[in-house]
């Protein structure tokens, strides 16, 4: 794993490289067609332009271009193939930083809404209060 992408692994706490990588990420899933690319490799295996252009109803030109873009993000590896055909594999390096990215702002908000509960619950005259069900309750689920 090179450098940058190991001192990203512990963590966005962990340095200034993190929030890059996972930028990266999430600007390759932003758009639907690369994310039908990932999932193809994902499924399928390597391929090249021309293998993913057969299994999905985009152009090998567009496909090309969108590789290119994933390629610079970290998300695949371009590796030479036979008569210069360029065979792409998925990697999860960048992926399991912006997991990580995001599991690390999970547990920034889990806190921040944990103080909001006791500061409500400790407001209260009976120590519980009408909107204690926003924080407490799942989604769609809502008390009388």
């Amino acid at each position: 794993m090179p450098a940058d992408h190991q001192a990203a692994a512990a963590g966005p706490d962990a340095g200034p490289g993190v929030e890059p990588i996972a930028e990266q990420v999430f600007t390759a899933l932003a758009d639907p067609t690369r994310r039908a690319i990932l999932a193809a490799l994902a499924s399928g295996g390597p391929g090249t332009a021309t293998d993913l252009a057969a299994r999905l109803p985009i152009t090998r030109q567009a496909i090309a271009k969108h590789l290119n873009l994933l390629a610079g993000s970290g998300l695949v590896r371009a590796e030479p193939g036979e008569r210069r055909r360029v065979r792409y594999r998925l990697r999860s390096a960048p992926m399991r930083v912006a997991q990580q990215f995001l599991a690390a702002l999970a547990r920034d908000w889990d806190s921040l809404l944990d103080a909001l509960k006791d500061h409500l619950a400790r407001t209260s005259p009976d120590g519980d209060t009408e909107t204690s069900w926003l924080i407490t309750d799942p989604p769609g689920r809502s008390r009388p």
